[in-house]
Parts: C-alpha cells; sequence; structure tokens
C-alpha cells in the first residue's frame, strides 16, 4: 500500500529516516550514501547520450588516444616483471595505470564501452545498428592506438633488453594459450571492466573511482586473465618482431579474447545489472521515454527503415502512416528570432487545403551536461519552450492555418530534423540557415552523404535578408527541382500576390531563340503563365541571376545534380551569388527516390 502522500513505501520510509532528528542510519548503513539502482542506471543513460550520438571521428579519436594509452600497461607491466624477477604481484602493480589514464581522462575503451550504449539498446532507446556503430568505430580506435603503441615499443628503444625478452615472452604465452581458456578468461576481463563502469557511477566521489578503477584492473594480470586491447597490443608487438602473423594472432588469441570480453561485458554485467532496477527505470531516464521506444523495425535495422536513437526529451508524436494531410515541418532553434520561417510556411501552406505547419522547437543539449538533467530540468525545458512557442502559433492563426508545436532535446542537430520529418511524416522542411544555426555544424550520427541522398521530403533553405516576396526571381534550366521552385512561386503568387520572373541562360545569342521558347513552354507547363520571361545569352549563369537579381526581392534557386543540403553542410556551396546577393535567398531540393547503385555510387 502506498503512503498517504503517494509515496512508494520504501521512498517514504526513506526519506522519514533522513528527516529524523537523530539522523540514524536505517538497516545499519549509512543515509543516502550511495545511489540507488535506478539513480546509477540514469547516470548511465545519461552517460549513453553523449556516447551514442558523438561523431565517428570524436569517437575514433577517443578510442585512438585509448588504445595508446594501453600502451602505458603494457609497457609498466612488461618493465616491472623484468625488474623483479617475474613476482606475480608486485610486477602487476602498476598494471591499471593505463586504464586510470583511460577512465579520468575521459577516453573511450571497447571494454568499457559496452555497458552505457548498450543500456540504451536495452531499453528501445537506440537500435542495434547505433550500438554497432559505436563498437566498431571504438574498437577501430582502440587497435590502431594500440599498433602504434607497439611500434613504439618495438622501434623506439624504450623497452630495456631485459623488459623487451619479457614483453615478447608474455605475448607469446598469450597465443599459445587455448582458444577456450582465452575465452573463459576474457569474459571474466570484460565482466570486471564492465563491472567497474557500474560501480564507478555509483560512487560519489573521485577517490572512491580511483580505489575501484585500480582494484578492478588489478585483478587482470593477477588473475591471469586477458584484454582485448591489451592482447591486441602484445600480438602486434611480435607481429613487428616478425615471430607471428597477423592472420594466426588475430584467429588464435585477439578474437577469442574480444568475444570473451564482449560477451562478458554484455551478459554477465550489463543484462544482470539492468533487469535488478525497477520497472520505473524508463520513466526516470528519459522524459516519458516508455512513450517513445523504438519499433521493433527501428531497434533493429535503425536509420535504414526510420529512427535509430530517441532523443532525451521528445514531445512530439509520430504520426500514423496513412495520415492525408499535407504537413509542412518548421525545425526552430530560436523562436524568438525565427518568426519569419513560420511566416514562410504558412504563406505556403495557406493555398493547400488541410494543410499543418508543424512548428518543433529544437534545443541542443550541450556535450558532457547530460547528467545535469533531472526530471525536474527536463519537467522546465519542456514548460519555457511551451511558453516561446506560444508566439508561434499566435502567428499561425493570423494565416488562418492549423499549427502544432513540440520540443526535442537532443545531442544531435541536422540528422534530427530528418529523423521529426519521418516521423510527422513530412511533405515539406522549411528551415533557416546561418552561420550560427544549431544544424549549421552538420553534426549527424550517419554520414551527410546517406542522409542527404534519401530525403524524407521536400526541404526550402531560406537565407532571411530582410523577408520580402513581393518581386520573386526563380533561374530554372527545367530539373526537377526547379519544379519545385516553380510549386513555391505559385503558392506565393496565389497567397501574397508575388510578381514572378523567370530566368533562363544559354550559352550564346544563338540559342537566344530556342532558349525563348523553352522558357515559354515550361512557364505554361507549370502554370506560370502571368510571370515575366527572362533569357540571358551570355552563358554566365551567376553573372546572369546577380544581374536580375539587383531588381528582385527574393531568389528562388533550386539545386544543383550534386545537392544542396551535403554541400550546405560541408560549407561546398560556392555558389557566389547566394553569398554576395543582399537579397533574401530560398534554396530549394526535391526528395528523389535514388536507386541502390545511385545511393551507392552517387547520381
Amino acid at each position: 500500500m502506498a503512503g498517504s502522500d503517494g509515496l512508494d513505501p520504501e521512498e517514504s520510509v526513506r526519506e522519514a529516516v533522513e528527516r529524523s532528528r537523530s539522523g540514524a542510519p536505517a538497516v545499519g548503513k549509512v543515509v543516502r550514501d550511495r545511489f540507488s539502482s535506478d539513480e546509477v542506471f540514469q547516470r548511465i543513460v545519461a552517460a549513453a547520450d553523449e556516447e551514442i550520438t558523438s561523431g565517428s571521428r570524436e569517437l575514433f579519436f577517443s578510442a585512438l588516444a585509448g588504445g595508446f594509452a594501453i600502451t602505458i600497461t603494457f609497457l609498466l607491466y612488461v618493465s616491472l616483471t623484468a625488474e623483479t624477477g617475474g613476482d606475480p604481484v608486485l610486477s602487476a602493480l602498476l598494471y591499471p595505470l593505463g586504464f586510470i589514464y583511460i577512465i579520468i581522462g575521459g577516453y573511450q575503451l571497447y571494454t568499457e564501452n559496452t555497458l552505457p550504449p548498450v543500456a540504451l539498446t536495452l531499453e528501445r532507446l537506440a537500435s542495434v545498428p547505433a550500438l554497432l556503430r559505436n563498437w566498431l568505430v571504438v574498437l577501430a580506435g582502440n587497435f590502431a592506438g594500440g599498433a602504434a603503441g607497439a611500434a613504439a615499443l618495438a622501434f623506439g628503444s624504450v623497452l630495456s633488453p631485459e623488459a623487451a625478452t619479457v614483453a615478447a615472452e608474455l605475448s607469446q604465452k598469450g597465443v599459445e594459450t587455448g582458444w577456450w581458456s582465452l575465452f573463459t578468461k576474457a569474459a571474466f576481463a570484460g565482466l570486471i571492466v564492465a563491472g567497474v563502469v557500474w560501480v564507478e557511477y555509483a560512487a560519489r566521489d573521485t577517490i572512491s573511482r580511483l580505489v575501484v578503477v585500480y582494484l578492478a584492473f588489478l585483478s587482470i594480470p593477477l588473475g591471469g586473465l586477458f584484454h582485448s586491447v591489451v592482447s591486441f597490443t602484445e600480438m602486434t608487438y611480435l607481429v613487428l618482431l616478425g615471430e607471428l602473423t597477423v592472420g594466426v594472432g588475430m584467429t588464435e588469441f585477439v578474437i577469442p579474447v574480444l568475444l570473451g570480453n564482449t560477451v562478458g561485458g554484455v551478459v554477465l554485467v550489463t543484462v544482470v545489472n539492468y533487469f535488478q532496477t525497477t520497472e520505473t527505470r524508463l520513466r526516470s531516464a528519459r522524459f516519458e521515454g516508455a512513450k517513445r521506444q523504438l519499433s521493433v523495425r527501428e531497434w533493429l535495422f535503425g536509420g535504414l527503415v526510420g529512427r535509430s536513437y530517441v532523443p532525451l526529451i521528445d514531445t512530439t508524436e509520430e504520426l500514423p502512416p496513412d495520415e492525408d494531410t499535407y504537413r509542412v515541418l518548421v525545425p526552430i532553434s530560436n523562436p524568438r528570432t525565427e518568426s519569419h520561417l513560420t511566416d514562410l510556411a504558412c504563406t505556403l501552406a495557406g493555398e493547400r487545403e488541410d494543410a499543418v505547419v508543424h512548428a518543433v522547437h529544437i534545443v541542443q543539449v550541450p556535450e558532457r551536461a547530460a547528467g545535469r538533467y533531472g526530471a525536474a530540468q527536463r519537467e522546465r525545458i519542456v514548460s519555457e519552450s511551451d511558453d516561446l512557442l506560444e508566439s508561434v502559433r499566435e502567428r499561425a492563426e493570423t494565416y488562418g492555418v492549423d499549427c502544432e508545436t513540440s520540443t526535442v532535446v537532443t545531442h544531435r542537430s541536422f540528422e534530427e530534423i530528418f529523423t521529426l520529418a519521418d516521423r510527422k511524416r513530412a511533405d515539406l522542411v522549411v528551415m533557416g540557415w546561418d552561420d550560427d544555426r544549431l544544424w549549421a555544424a552538420g553534426r549527424a550520427e550517419r554520414p551527410l552523404s546517406e542522409l542527404t541522398n534519401q530525403l524524407p521530403c521536400d526541404f526550402l533553405v531560406l537565407k532571411d535578408r530582410g523577408q520580402d516576396a513581393s518581386r520573386v526571381l526563380l533561374p530554372t534550366d527545367g530539373d526537377d527541382n526547379s519544379d519545385l521552385a516553380a510549386e513555391v512561386a505559385r503558392g506565393l503568387h496565389a497567397t501574397v500576390g508575388s510578381e514572378i520572373t523567370l530566368l533562363h541562360v544559354v550559352d550564346g545569342p544563338d540559342e537566344r531563340e530556342a532558349g525563348e521558347r523553352f522558357l515559354a513552354d515550361w512557364a505554361t507547363e507549370h502554370d506560370l503563365d502571368d510571370a515575366a520571361l527572362a533569357v540571358d545569352d551570355s552563358g554566365d549563369v551567376e553573372g546572369a541571376i546577380a544581374r536580375e537579381a539587383a531588381d528582385h526581392t527574393l531568389l528562388l534557386i533550386g539545386a544543383t545534380d550534386r545537392g544542396l543540403l551535403s554541400r550546405l553542410l560541408t560549407d561546398s556551396l560556392h555558389f557566389d551569388v547566394v553569398n554576395d546577393t543582399n537579397r533574401s535567398v530560398l534554396l530549394v531540393e526535391r526528395a528523389i527516390e535514388r536507386t541502390l547503385r545511385e545511393r551507392l555510387f552517387g547520381g
């Protein structure tokens, strides 16, 4: 039975004890000297947010540093073994130092990295592909760093002759150990290392963390256990000395250790610790997380079929696939200063029946800050965001357009727009672009080329320089993106009475007549017969656009064959007129179904 205030009985007793005058501990334990299992799980989820959303470059170089730090462990272990005559205790005393460097320094280590991302994956807040990507990048970085360290030891005259002999003997001993014995010993090592993560997040002070890390990693050499990154470093050392081939070293030494570490870390620790937490763990870990888990297909296939990750806070709801409403999604980083995006979206939606504008306030969480976002903080973020979005809803009402708003708090920026477009079944995304925009950094979990080659819907990107759509210039060469630009132009003409000018550039006077016929036919085909027609025979596309834009207030440009979004994100949209003109520029890109061959090889 719950207490009179609605609290869980266990929580009520705990709070009562904490409020007692004497402060006497309950059941022989110091009051609140440690985190509960649920609280530890919540802290791990916060850390997993940072790891699962880190870019591949960040992960790799952090793992590279971690792999090289393992060299310190190898160096000290063989040096002390040589100096102490192989004493099993004295030679292992400094073995944990490399691991302490990694954990205190915040570097990535494969075995330590098993726990936090798996916690998200078990909760279906991250997909299996996202987890595997995280593991593979970290493992590649660790192995590269370990190989570099092994090369330094083999050719850098760092080891004494005695220590070099011991290093070769210890490495050879691992290679000569049986496959099953390697696996089981490595599984215990994986249990210890992943367990360190759980205990580390349960500790309340740095001294406790240091003691736990030191004792845990000291047990690896004392117990004759194996760690995959250390084993890879040892194997590489033997290969560089010419005493072992890579194939034999990997199959008979590194791979069984790697598999054992993984099984020990995931099964023996992660799953056990996961299931000891209560059924409320998900609600405490994420804002309304239980309602936002990945579907089974998303969990298994990630971004190939939908979402690959659930943001920290997300008040949006996924729409059913049979939704017929024309939906315009407007991602906003600052509702106070981006009213022009709402105006443009409402203007375009105004010409359609059953159109809805959905404004999403995307709040990007700073790295290494997720741990500060408790339940009260999350509720406050959502409340403040909703207050800011009230002005967006009021603005949409003036256009007579239905408007929805929501808030997303996430580590990602640009990729979140794609995820939202999928979930909201968006037909059109209207977004702004400036150097200070959150998504201008282009942080994404998947490669940008993969994202931008599979657009979920049409995109409009506005570079605002004082929005005025009274006179619109639309250059065209007849491609699909020009078709989308024509749709936008028709919408602006129908809703705000924009005067439209169509521009076509040909290579010389001899082609002018053909260019005029093309432009007239194109205008008729796209219901723009009232538009003014301009043909430029200079052959200079940018120069022609710049000259015509001087007499217009908005430049409407379709993406080239090389795409728009990918070039904006990589700062390679070298189209001077877009940057040099003092007119607002609206860039458009149409969602085109690409074949598997085109996705793999471009086109």
